[in-house]
């Protein structure tokens, strides 16, 4: 039996991929998970990359492709996720991944003309997409997709935001109103902005789509 909700994506992934490479990115499309680590793989042994990190996802580390990275022998694996070490090491494992040749993470919404837009709290992940890592593989399931920019802000500052306040157990308005407030509470996840029209250098950044709900 034909599943018309995996068929709508697919045609709007397809044409939403060709939007992506016209702005230089590098983009590919995944049934499945299964089927995004392959590509996963495929992208590593062609750049062969001597160092990888990941910034925080949900769809990256669900996916089961942060169980195999963080197993992989002849490579400087720098695991940012490691949460038995101390902050202050964990915080230097973040700006030495800035320096990785290759990093992997998600998205938190990519527009129907190509935009990719990110909202961090600390930054590492949003700097790390737009500079510092020689190569960058994205993560996006079906349901990262918007109309626009609009669309995209109000998707992170109402839903994405306030669902990870409540993952992190963080102490703010929106933990209460489900709504973005504008907050200044000591636990703002809400602070630094990326708006990636274009992939600089050209093919610098690899965004595979999977045609499944993954993450927020």
């Amino acid at each position: 039996m034909s599943d018309p909700v995996k068929e709508y994506f697919a045609r709007k992934i397809e044409d939403l991929c060709k939007r992506l490479e016209d702005n230089n990115f590098n983009a590919y499309s995944a049934d499945n998970s299964g089927e995004a680590l392959e590509i996963v793989k495929n992208i590593i042994n062609e750049l062969e990359p001597v160092s990888i990190s990941w910034g925080g996802s949900l769809t990256f580390k669900n996916s089961g492709i942060y169980d195999v990275l963080k197993n992989m022998e002849n490579k400087d694996i720098i695991d940012t996720f490691d949460s038995s070490l101390p902050k202050s090491e964990i915080m230097e494992l973040r700006r030495k991944a800035l320096f990785s040749d290759l990093f992997i993470t998600g998205t938190n919404a990519i527009t129907e003309n190509g935009t990719l837009v990110n909202l961090d709290m600390i930054g590492n992940r949003v700097g790390a997409i737009t500079f510092g890592p020689k190569h960058v593989i994205i993560l996006a399931g079906r349901n990262k997709i918007v109309k626009d920019f609009d669309s995209a802000v109000k998707r992170i500052k109402h839903y994405v935001a306030p669902v990870n306040v409540r993952r992190l157990n963080k102490k703010t308005p929106c933990l209460k109103t489900s709504l973005c407030m504008d907050c200044s509470s000591p636990d703002r996840i809400c602070n630094v902005w990326s708006i990636i029209e274009r992939s600089f250098p050209e093919g610098r950044i690899n965004l595979i789509f999977i045609n499944e709900d993954l993450g927020y």
